[in-house]
């Protein structure tokens, strides 16, 4: 049998529509409320994203019988954020697009303990895309802060997207808000 030469182009917007389904109505309040993201050590983590991304730890809980924390990060302004337990929790997870950040205790003192980021085989998890005002301006903060690139503005197809690399080796997209379409369009 012949092997097809013929390269795989993806779905067309016509064909790819033609396989959803419009949402019921049961669903009108769903929201995609959290990404969850193992880490090794949490001091570590929570500078990374709070410090060098810009991001508010919302609430964090500790589970000592099964000895993991998690912490709940976003963009949010720490002065939203209600004082009450009850509250906060409400609060944190009626929040869109927080990041849980699982620390299971004793990780940070393993030196073999490593989590797959999903970049290498067997390719998985790709990125977190976090939309930014100006990329360039964040380039450059980043560069004096030290942050590892992946890709930076003028390397690859995407000249307006940059990625950076977190601490637990996760990849971050940074995008111009606003600005996607010419990151998509291809003719």
């Amino acid at each position: 049998m012949a092997e097809s030469t013929q390269a795989f182009e993806g779905l067309t917007e016509e064909a790819a529509l033609s396989f959803c389904s419009d949402p019921d109505p049961s669903t009108k309040d769903f929201l995609l409320q959290q990404t969850m993201l193992r880490i090794k050590d949490p001091k570590k983590s929570l500078d990374f994203y709070t410090r060098v991304l810009g991001m508010t730890l919302l609430q964090k809980y500790d589970f000592p019988t099964m000895k993991f924390s998690l912490y709940f990060l976003a963009f949010e302004d720490k002065n939203d954020i209600p004082k009450d337990r009850s509250e906060k929790t409400a609060w944190t997870f009626s929040r869109k697009g927080t990041l849980e950040l699982t620390h299971n205790w004793g990780t940070e003192n393993d030196e073999n303990q490593a989590y797959h980021n999903g970049n290498s085989d067997p390719r998985g998890f790709g990125h977190i895309g976090i939309a930014v005002p100006d990329v360039q301006g964040a380039c450059k903060r980043f560069e004096e802060l030290g942050v590892k690139f992946v890709k930076k503005p003028d390397e690859g197809t995407s000249l307006s997207s940059v990625h950076v690399q977190s601490l637990v080796n996760i990849s971050m997209a940074l995008e111009r808000q606003n600005e996607r379409t010419g990151i998509y369009s291809r003719s």
